[in-house]
This record gives C-alpha cells, structure tokens and sequence, in this order.
C-alpha cells in the first residue's frame, strides 16, 4: 500500500505486523495448546469437582466449581497474556531481532507494538473462548453474561502486556522473565481471588491484591458468569484496567522507540 493509503487507513501498517505473527501461529499453535488450554481445564477438573466436592456450603451459597471457574478464565488471560508477552518480546530484541527488521521497514514504533499486541490479545480472546466453551459444558456458566469476559480478559490483555512488553524490551537477561512469573505472576495467581475470597486474608494482602490488575478482571468475571453486581463498581473496575493499559502503552512505545530508533 502506498504512502498515501496507510495515511488513509492508520491500522493497516499494524494489522500487517499482526498478520506476520499469525502466519507464525499456524506452523506453532499445538506446542500451546497444553499450557494455555488443556492445563486450566484439567485445573478445573482437579479444584473445581475435586476439591469443590469437599466444600459443602461453596462460597457464599455458590458450588465452588462455579465460583472457582471466572477466576481461572482471568488467571489464564493474566498466564497467556505474559507468557506471549516476555520472551517473544525479549527475542524479537535481543535473539532473532525482528523487531530491528520491521523497523528498517516504512513501519514506526506505534506499528510493531500495536500488531505485536494485537495478536496477544488474539491469543487470549482464542484461548478464554475455548476455554468457556469446555465449562459452560459442565455447567459451571450460571448467567447468559459469561460472554462478557471476552472484553474483559481483553482489557485485563492489553492493561498486562503492555507494560510487559516495556518489561521485556528493557531487561538484559532472560532471567528478568523468570522472576517475573515468580514474583508477580504466580503471587497474583495465588492471592487476588481466583482461588479463595481475598476477604479472607489479612489486611495487608488484601489491598496487595485490590492492586493487581488481576483482582479487577476476576471481580468482573465472576460477576458476569455467576449474573451478580460485582463487588467493586464496574466503572471502575474498567478506569483501572485502562489506566494500566495505557500507562502500559506509553512505557513500551518508549523504550522500543528507545532501542530502534538511532
């Protein structure tokens, strides 16, 4: 497309760094399947009937499976969101440096991280609706409203990646990845409501998890599957993930501008 045209039509330069990406996913989705998939139903399997079957009362008058199952659909958004988003990243700089081709292209910055992003929140809206798919077959979706976690995960994608995508462009070393899954990721897995009320931990931690963008996302999850208010106010919820996206966004248009451009 000519100059002229991409001025016309702003998103097609990125749509095509998006499309490059999807073009790779076809020759790669199996080796993801696994992890970003089959492991969160087996999870279900495992807490939601297993576990669940020793919880009588369930939480708040709720079957546990039903209750556990809008916190993995955000847990395994936040768990797909930085896996595509750490060392696809740090490779693209520091491996097989497609970032440094892309920019040698007519591309600019914006470009490459907007279709870079743009195919991780395709990974996680795939992956969310699968994975709705296989609950809503156990009947663990209680309110036609489930449907509404696909813009929330998307917002949760975008409100993670982003500021992990300036993460992952900034570090040296692929042992900053590493830690970040131990000390963020899993962290936010255990504590901000995906397995257990955060009620039910101490203060401190508690306001730890109101924090994390995961907590918002699995608020607003389980409010839309089980067709209940959620505990916090929609608006937000939504503010809050929005303004972690686009501080996010600012931070990772930065450094990559910052390492491509001489």
């Amino acid at each position: 497309m000519s100059v002229a045209g991409s001025a016309r039509f702003p998103w097609v330069p990125a749509y095509a760094v998006f499309e490059h990406y999807l073009v790779g996913l076809r020759r790669t989705w199996r080796a993801g399947v696994f992890s970003s998939f089959l492991l969160p139903v087996l999870t279900v399997l495992g807490f939601g009937l297993g576990v669940g079957a020793y919880i009588d009362q369930g939480v708040g008058g709720v079957r546990y499976l039903d209750w556990l199952v809008p916190g993995l659909i955000a847990s395994t958004a936040l768990q797909v969101t930085v896996g595509d988003s750490t060392w696809p990243v740090f490779s693209n700089f520091q491996w097989v440096k497609t970032y440094f081709s892309q920019a040698a292209s007519p591309l600019r910055v914006g470009d490459i991280v907007a279709g870079h992003l743009a195919f991780v929140l395709f990974r996680v809206l795939t992956t969310i609706a699968a994975f709705l798919l296989v609950t809503g077959l156990f009947g663990a979706l209680r309110s036609p409203w489930a449907v509404v976690t696909l813009p929330v995960v998307a917002l949760l994608g975008l409100a993670v990646a982003a500021p992990t995508f300036a993460y992952a462009a900034s570090v040296s070393s692929d042992s900053w990845l590493a830690m970040l899954f131990r000390f963020a990721v899993i962290p936010m897995t255990l504590f901000a409501g995906v397995f257990f009320p955060v009620e039910s931990l101490p203060d401190a931690l508690r306001w730890l998890a109101y924090v994390t963008p995961l907590w918002h996302a699995v608020d607003l999850c389980r409010a839309a599957t089980l067709g209940v208010a959620p505990q916090w106010s929609i608006v937000g919820h939504v503010l809050y993930l929005g303004a972690w996206a686009a501080a996010g966004w600012l931070l990772a248009v930065r450094t990559f501008r910052r390492k491509l451009v001489v």
